[in-house]
């Protein structure tokens, strides 16, 4: 008995951690932003007291996994002083033939910009309270198991992350720093 449940149990590690290097291959990365870096001004929100020039940076994604039918992206600000942080920039309905944003590129249908915690859509660059410290800005690709997802365009960002994240076959992240 104690043998099977070994085996059951190698079998769902080995399983699991199948999965988890096959997911591995998902990857993002951009010219603009590097991981754990601080964002260049380009990328520093215009208005709020911040002067910077509020254009969204490149991204490329590589290596989704099979069954891959559309992509979503998600900027996320989990330092705000809010109990949610701050959306940044929420896009969904990217196809699956689309492997890349260009800096400051104009978004065409069928890619949905939702509405941010700016209350408007499209990108909105950092620009953390002065003083608060260092914050992450979380850039996420997520290879989704459906083209599209029936999100309105004013629908609440933290639904949309819920949505996003639950037809979510894999996911990967750059993570930028600022503060002022």
């Amino acid at each position: 008995m104690i043998k099977k449940i070994f085996i059951a149990s190698f079998s769902v590690l080995i399983f699991g951690a199948g999965v988890i290097m096959a997911n591995s291959t998902f990857t993002l990365t951009s010219e603009s932003i590097k991981n754990n870096q601080t964002l260049a001004s380009e990328q520093v929100l215009n208005g709020f007291g911040c002067s910077g020039g509020n254009i969204s940076p490149d991204l490329k994604w590589q290596g989704a996994p099979e069954g891959t039918k559309s992509y979503a992206l998600l900027v996320h600000d989990p330092d705000a002083p809010r109990p949610t942080g701050w959306w940044h920039w929420l896009v969904i309905n990217i196809p699956a033939t689309k492997t890349e944003f260009k800096k400051g590129e104009k978004l065409s249908a069928p890619m949905l910009e939702t509405v941010t915690d700016f209350n408007n859509t499209g990108y909105g660059g950092a620009c953390p309270p002065k003083g608060h410290g260092v914050h992450h800005y979380n850039f996420t690709i997520y290879a989704l198991d459906v083209e599209s997802l029936d999100i309105a365009v004013d629908t609440n960002p933290n639904e949309v992350e819920k949505i996003v994240k639950s037809h979510s076959l894999a996911s990967s992240t750059i993570t930028a720093l600022y503060q002022r």
